[in-house]
């Protein structure tokens, strides 16, 4: 063997055990080092969890049949100004690329550097707009320069530190622009101009790596286009020798305030995604797998809530959503069992019925792939496929590795589900006792604080005059009410009208708050019309205006408003004053959050007063308290339904926006959801009438041991006393199985060697580590009926299914029931397909 082949050999070796090396495509799929690959992807964007939280993130992707980790490039985050650069803390994005490498996992860099994302401005500067000449994304010099000097800057991070996968790092794909072809027309032909000079710009980084455009309907061949949608089994790229991808499976939706909250089935997600890789998909990426939270002020829309959970298969908090991430997990296993049929076998399409058919996969090696499909929404099927017959429920994908064997039927969810519990904890110190919790209030103007910033003749634009340095801005004047008014002399109140562009106001008389008002976006403004309380003489009117994010996409989106448009007061001897010309006196921010009192290095900017009893339903305050972390090492999230609207900070980090703000209880909403037929984000809703977020993340790491400083800023008004911090405790596991689910374990079928085995269906309950079955509180072999939480027996009930769930489970972490009458009472309801639905508590 020559030197030379064994340096070559050396080198080969040496790319693959870091987890990188040559990457191409055809059309099939991307090529690793020589080897065609069908890749799982998750998104877990790193700003919208903590460092201390990316390891065990990843790790659980990873467990969860994960291949590839994908995130986006946050601009705004990392260029909070012009050419100065920010990648610490939640935005040290080098660190988390590099976990995701000691995990062995591969990453999509997703640099944009547009994201969209319902992240505030869509991830773009606001400093940007307000360079003069400014458009975003067309062909505009100055957008394509900072565009452009950004990318290139995040490029040459990661080749510094051998990244790319060219160079043995983790990153195998990377992402210029985003979802651009839903706007592009807006733009006319700069657009067109802009996505190719995109293109070409991306391209010339040199990365070493594929590049991808996501729903860019007219891509240069020099990328690869991709798909966002719930479904993509029938996307086709523009070019035939691009692989079929897709960038954005969506498994949840996003939360909005004042919504109810969304969900999709794991039912649906597994079908859309057995469904892609039947019609030939090579990668799919979960957006979200972990949603996160929206910490600070980086939530966009408006209106978007801080958490982001996305009812993804990690949930907001970093625990697995069971059982979602189960089933997901169960589906990646069967379809990695097809993998190289898939890849290297030519597809057949056979017709088995009007709304269903097989796609077959076989090569000359002997392999064989098969997906049998009911597209069916309403009803289930038997069909005859190689002489067997095989039962298909409606919207269902079965799976067959071998042609012949079913190892998972996506209807049939055979995961344990978690009963998860907001536990709460007390905010006093844990040695106090029974002592009540000090606190202390700072008090707000209500109006102009310190000097007032400017003075104008009309209502100012919001955005425009904060430029995002904070929600808040003061409008304020005054009136003079002679003492002839007839509703001084009547005791009847004149009624203040205001109209705004969005996206929330509370209005003062006299530094007393008259009421509240909101509104997303800007056709038609929203209204306020409330009866205020006028003196003679001169009274003071000071309008405070609010930001509730950005808008985050859509065709000029940087454009769009903010604030005031008219106020007028309807009730004087003369009609309608309208105020909308007048005086008005700016104040930009809050004076707390100026000095920064969140701060712990700037906390004693202001005069803090002490005392036991904080004031309830006080507009305009800030509440300060020492707290102690709760015991225990579940995760954290702040109760702050009892309270109004504000910000919360812990330690001086941002814990985000809160606003248990309510859904109405006419919104429609459903008590069980039937994953059947496509899914929409107002297919699945619940919690109507109830408040969209109660709970906010307060990761772990930003506790110390004790003498944590918690500090809330209050708009409206609450109850600063009944805040509670709750650990988010797994406190039981529901299993519900038939004894017909023919997906019982895949362990067994590989070990079988994809041949003919026996295997019985079977319930499998786990507990959190450090944790035990304690109980039974339910169960039932027969006919039961309900959901976890709210099982019922049916008309077919075996007495004897307590006790035999207890001799197989109590006292143990986990445990597994065989489904079977051998187990049961033998010749139970002869006629029933029988079911086995299981409560158990951990402790």
């Amino acid at each position: 063997m020559t030197k030379l082949l064994l340096i070559s050999i050396f080198f080969f070796f040496f790319t693959l055990c870091n987890g990188g090396g040559n990457i191409t495509y055809d059309a099939r799929s991307l090529i690793i080092n020589g080897q065609r690959k069908l890749l799982i992807s998750a998104a877990i964007h790193y700003p919208r969890s903590v460092p201390a939280m990316w390891p065990e993130l990843v790790q659980t992707a990873k467990e969860g049949g994960v291949d590839v980790i994908e995130t986006y490039v946050f601009w705004n985050g990392h260029e909070p100004s012009v050419s100065n650069y920010y990648f610490d803390k939640r935005f040290d994005l080098v660190k988390f690329v590099k976990i995701v490498q000691q995990a062995g996992m591969h990453l999509i860099l997703r640099i944009g550097p547009f994201v969209a994302a319902e992240w505030n401005f869509g991830g773009v500067p606001v400093w940007l707009h307000y360079i003069n000449g400014t458009v975003f994304r067309t062909d505009n010099y100055n957008f394509k320069y900072h565009m452009q000097k950004f990318t290139t800057y995040i490029v040459n991070l990661m080749k510094q530190e051998k990244l790319f996968a060219s160079q043995g790092g983790p990153i195998i794909l990377a992402q210029v622009e985003n979802e651009y072809g839903f706007y592009e027309s807006a733009y006319g032909e700069g657009g067109k101009r802009y996505a190719k000079w995109a293109a070409e710009m991306a391209v010339s980084q040199n990365t070493g790596v594929p590049w991808i455009m996501c729903q860019q309907f007219d891509a240069p061949d020099t990328v690869i286009n991709t798909c966002n949608s719930f479904y993509c089994d029938q996307f086709k790229p523009i070019y035939p020798d691009k692989p079929k991808m897709w960038t954005e499976n969506w498994p949840g939706w996003f939360q909005t305030f004042g919504e109810p909250n969304p969900h999709r089935p794991s039912e649906d997600i597994a079908y859309s995604v057995a469904h892609f890789f039947q019609k030939g998909g090579s990668l799919q990426n979960y957006y979200m797998y972990h949603g996160g939270t929206n910490f600070g002020r980086t939530s966009g829309g408006p209106f978007i809530t801080t958490s982001y959970d996305y009812e993804a298969p990690i949930d907001e908090y970093g625990l697995a959503r069971l059982p979602k991430w189960a089933h997901l997990r169960e589906l990646h296993r069967a379809i990695k069992l097809c993998e190289h049929a898939l890849l290297n076998g030519d597809p057949i399409n056979l017709s088995l019925g009007p709304s269903q058919e097989a796609d077959v996969y076989a090569d000359a090696s002997g392999a064989c792939a098969a997906f049998l499909a009911n597209t069916d929404d309403k009803n289930d099927k038997t069909v005859e496929f190689r002489n067997m017959s095989y039962h298909l429920p409606a919207w269902s994908v079965s799976i067959l590795p071998d042609c012949k064997n079913v190892v998972l039927n996506t209807a049939k969810v055979n995961s344990q589900t978690s009963v998860v519990e907001m536990v709460s904890e007390d905010l006093r110190p844990s040695d106090k006792g029974l002592i009540a919790l000090k606190w202390e209030i700072f008090q707000e103007s209500a109006g102009i604080w310190g000097n007032s910033d400017f003075v104008k003749s009309s209502l100012v634009d919001h955005i425009n005059t904060t430029q995002d340095t904070t929600d808040y801005l003061w409008y304020t004047t005054s009136i003079i009410v002679g003492e002839s008014e007839e509703f001084l002399k009547k005791g009847s109140r004149p009624i203040l009208l205001i109209e705004s562009k969005g996206h929330a106001l509370h209005a003062f008389v006299n530094k007393e708050l008259q009421g509240s008002a909101t509104g997303n976006g800007t056709h038609p403004p929203f209204k306020f019309k409330k009866p205020i309380s006028l003196k003679s003489g001169k009274n003071d009117i000071a309008l405070l205006s609010m930001t509730v994010g950005l808008q985050n996409a859509g065709s000029f989106y940087e454009w769009v408003g903010a604030g005031l448009t008219s106020v007028k007061i309807r009730g004087f001897n003369n009609g309608t004053i309208d105020l909308s010309q007048h005086h008005w006196t700016y104040k930009i921010g809050l004076q707390g959050e100026k000095l920064g009192i969140y701060k712990p290095d700037a906390m004693n900017s202001v005069n803090w007063v002490a005392t036991s009893r904080p004031p309830k339903n006080q507009p305009l305050t800030w509440y300060k308290a020492v707290v102690d972390q709760p015991r225990g090492d579940e995760p954290i999230g702040l109760d702050m339904v009892h309270m109004g609207k504000g910000l919360a900070w812990l330690n001086g980090e941002e814990i985000g926006r809160y606003w248990p703000r309510k859904s109405s209880v006419h919104d429609k909403c459903v008590q069980e959801c039937d994953y059947r037929g496509k899914f929409m984000p107002g297919k699945c809703r619940t919690g109507c009438g109830k408040p969209t977020q109660r709970w906010y993340h307060v990761p772990r790491s930003w506790f110390k041991p004790s003498g944590n400083i918690l500090v809330i800023f209050e708009e409206k008004g609450g109850d600063p006393t009944k805040i509670v911090f709750s650990r988010r405790k797994i406190s039981g596991v529901c299993a519900l199985v038939a004894e017909d689910y023919p997906m019982a374990n895949l362990d067994l079928y590989q070990k079988a060697g994809n041949g003919n085995f026996n295997y019985k269906a079977s319930a499998h309950l786990k507990c959190p580590k450090n944790s035990l079955i304690s109980s039974v509180k339910f169960a039932s072999f027969g006919s039961p009926t309900g959901t976890c939480g709210s099982y019922s027996k049916g008309e077919c009930h075996d007495p004897n299914s307590i006790s035999v769930v207890e001799k197989v489970c109590l006292n143990k972490n986990d445990c597994i029931i065989e489904v079977t009458e051998e187990n049961f009472t033998k010749g139970l309801c002869p006629d029933t397909t029988k079911k086995l639905a299981v409560e158990a508590v951990c402790s």
